[in-house]
This record gives C-alpha cells, sequence and structure tokens, in this order.
C-alpha cells in the first residue's frame, strides 16, 4: 500500500459528476463547478450524454465499501473528488467495488496528503477552472508525483491526464500541476478532439488485455498536450478521433495510463477489473 501520511452506447449508460457544490449543464447532468465558470460545453473532458441519464446519487463523502473481494485482500482506491474532478460513469463505480476495491474520496483541491492507497482513478472534470488552488497544493501534488515514481497505480481520462501534466494554460495563464507527465496542458478556444472514438490496443500497457477489434470510446476536450518528447509508449493507436495527437492517445509512464478518451471500465472489455488485478498484484 502507497502510506504517504506520518463497448456499449456511452448516450445510454449512467453518468455521475460528484462535486461540493454543482451547476447544471446544457446535457441535464450536474458537472462541478467552483471558481470561473466556462462557456456552456466548453469545459475540457465533459462526455456527451443524454438528458435523460439517471438522477445524480449523493456525492462521494466517505470511502465505499469493497464487494467480495476476488482472489484476495481489498484494496484501497483513491477516487479523485472534487470541484475540479467528478465525471465518472456510475457503472465504473460499482464495477470497482465488486472487484473488491473501498473507495476513498480526496479532495486535490484541499487534502494536503496522500491519504494510504493501493491506487488511484483520476476522471474528467474542468481542472482548468480550479488550476490556481490545484497548484496551491503542492503538497498533493509531490506526494503524487513520487508516490507514481514508486510506482502508484493511476488511471487518469482527459482532466487527469492534465491534472499528471507539468502545467495547464488557460485564458493567457499558466499553473503548474503534478509533473508526473512530460508535457504541459493548453486550452483552446475550440474542441480539440469531439465525439466518438475507435481505439486499438498496443499492449505497451502492461495491465490491459489485449485482443482482436477496436474498442468504443468518446472523447470531448478543448485541450492539447505539448512539448511532448519522442519516445513515449502510448496504450492506445486512434482509429477515429484525436486522443493525445490525432493517431495515439493512452501515456504509458511507470504505472500509470492517462488518455484523452473516456473508456466503459465495466463489462468484458472494459479496463476496471485487469486495473483492479494489476493494482493487487502491485501492492503484494
Amino acid at each position: 500500500m502507497f502510506l504517504t501520511a506520518p463497448r456499449t452506447s456511452y448516450v445510454s449508460s449512467r453518468f455521475v459528476a460528484f462535486s461540493v457544490t454543482t451547476r447544471e449543464r446544457p446535457s441535464g447532468l450536474n458537472a462541478p463547478s467552483a471558481g470561473p465558470t466556462p462557456q456552456p460545453e466548453s469545459g475540457p473532458c465533459a462526455p456527451a450524454i443524454a438528458a435523460s441519464a439517471a438522477p445524480l446519487p449523493a456525492p462521494l463523502a466517505e470511502p465505499v465499501p469493497a464487494g467480495a473481494p476476488r482472489g484476495g485482500a481489498r484494496l484501497r482506491v483513491g477516487i479523485a473528488r472534487d470541484a475540479a474532478f467528478g465525471f465518472y460513469y456510475a457503472d465504473d463505480l460499482e464495477a470497482l467495488a465488486e472487484a473488491g476495491a473501498e473507495l476513498v474520496p480526496i479532495d486535490t483541491l484541499r487534502a494536503e496528503r496522500l491519504p494510504a492507497i493501493d491506487a488511484l482513478v483520476i476522471g474528467g472534470g474542468f481542472p482548468e477552472t480550479q488550476m490556481r488552488a490545484l497548484e496551491a497544493n503542492e503538497g498533493l501534488r509531490r506526494e503524487l508525483a513520487s508516490a507514481i515514481e514508486a510506482g502508484l497505480p493511476v488511471y487518469a481520462e482527459c482532466g487527469g491526464l492534465m491534472y499528471l501534466a507539468r502545467s495547464i494554460s488557460w485564458q493567457g495563464e499558466s499553473a503548474r500541476m503534478v509533473g508526473a507527465l512530460p508535457g504541459d496542458a493548453v486550452m483552446h478556444a475550440r474542441p480539440v478532439g469531439r465525439g466518438y472514438a475507435r481505439l486499438e490496443g498496443t499492449l505497451d500497457a502492461s495491465w490491459l488485455p489485449g485482443g482482436e477489434g477496436e474498442i468504443a470510446a468518446h472523447e470531448f476536450h478543448y485541450a492539447s498536450l505539448e512539448n511532448l518528447p519522442q519516445g513515449l509508449r502510448y496504450a492506445y493507436r486512434v482509429a477515429r478521433g484525436h486522443g493525445v495527437d490525432g493517431a495515439r492517445d493512452g501515456i504509458v509512464h511507470r504505472n500509470v495510463l492517462a488518455s484523452f478518451c473516456h473508456l466503459r471500465g465495466a463489462g468484458e472489455r472494459g479496463w476496471v477489473a485487469p486495473f483492479v488485478e494489476f493494482a493487487r498484484r502491485s501492492a503484494t
């Protein structure tokens, strides 16, 4: 345990957005909010979901108990849940618990220390609207960067990818982020990637199972990742969509997999089961 303190339709899927305070999205969902308010549909990582989505559940204020663990002890999986990050599919959170994970909420804006966790999931959201608060929480950023270098398994999507980068630039200003990934997130006036995507696995993420056929995904981001070095490993080839650079998505670094595309975690080809199993092996 890392202890630092002393292919289905996306439109019909249930999608939740946890936050302390919320505002209505044009899609009918609630999304994380605090500080500067982006223009409608201007968030970097807000998947397009039908207005008939399931009602928003109560905020994830306390750890969610794990289900019966499969083949090992229960894992503590951190879930970034605050005004910067909060977009998660409800089925994916349920799948994590069913796989034996205890979900531990982490407020990246206010938590001074990284809690004792075996793995971490950082979903989409609006990190650019909270970039000053994220930057100010230097203690958590440093501890997370150190934990990643020590091998903490991390799964991040879109806003989570931006947070793990060196910096975020928006509206002429820039703020330092975790710095675990060698790139800088830059917000643009128009979408960089928007719509359904199709991905093909490269097997560069050791825990992600291979398999024939494309992986259904979705992306909606106004951010690009710039100043990337040559020689990075990527988990996916992009058959349709944009991802990181129009050809690849899912940066692999240490035990981190960070993508712009949103993938379903539950189901036969989902990321949840292999991620939990990988985290369990890494924790032993």
